[in-house]
């Protein structure tokens, strides 16, 4: 089938090759800076007014006043050379010269405690044991006083008469605490009423007893 020559690829002829249009260029435009820069000059120049009128005031207000901190400072050199007196050094004084004089030892004295002395008690003596002659020596020599008078020796006779030895009529006698003078005056008064005798006799008879003179006296002079 033959295929007409008017009809578009793949059924017509060879078509010339593919070609991309070409694209529009952007106008460039062109950036104006003149305005910026004149606003930033502008700017510039009006702080600068600015600050140089605040520059001019201090200057001004600096220049009428005299500052507080100058003040301050004659004020406090005016003081300072009024209150400031001159130093006048003290003489010093002389060192001590040294002392000739030794330091004399000092000596402590310790007295010595006394001893304390602890008083010794003697130890009683011991008793001596009674015997049953002893004890029945003093029973019996206690029962011829209750009875009538005796003198110390008469007594002692009568026990040994009665058995005794001498050693225990003597411890009974001693132990008896009589008093051999009122023994002596009882004695006296009996003789008295019995007999009738003299003073001097009297006292013969009651040496003859066994009183001793002292006591015969006493006797004697007792009842008469």
């Amino acid at each position: 089938m033959s295929v007409p020559p008017d009809l578009p690829p793949p059924y017509g002829g060879p078509q010339p090759p593919f070609q991309i249009p070409p694209q529009p260029q952007p106008e460039t435009k062109k950036s104006k800076k003149w305005p910026w820069i004149a606003g930033a000059v502008v700017a510039l120049l009006v702080v600068a007014g600015i600050l140089g009128g605040r520059d001019k005031d201090d200057a001004k207000t600096t220049s009428a006043a005299p500052s507080s901190s100058a003040l301050q400072a004659t004020t406090s050199a005016v003081t300072s050379r009024a209150s400031v007196a001159p130093i006048v050094s003290s003489p010093t004084a002389a060192p001590a010269p040294p002392s000739s004089k030794v330091a004399e030892p000092t000596t402590t004295t310790y007295q010595a405690s006394a001893p304390v002395v602890t008083p010794t008690v003697a130890p009683a003596p011991a008793r001596p044991q009674v015997s049953s002659g002893q004890r029945n020596a003093v029973r019996s020599a206690q029962q011829y006083i209750d009875m009538t008078a005796f003198s110390r020796s008469g007594l002692i006779e009568q026990l040994e008469y009665e058995g005794f030895s001498t050693e225990d009529a003597t411890y009974a006698v001693d132990n008896l605490n009589a008093d051999w003078n009122k023994q002596a005056a009882l004695s006296a008064e009996q003789y008295l009423e019995m007999t009738s005798f003299s003073r001097s006799g009297l006292i013969e008879q009651l040496e003859y007893e066994g009183f001793t003179s002292a006591q015969a006296e006493y006797g004697a002079n007792a009842v008469y």
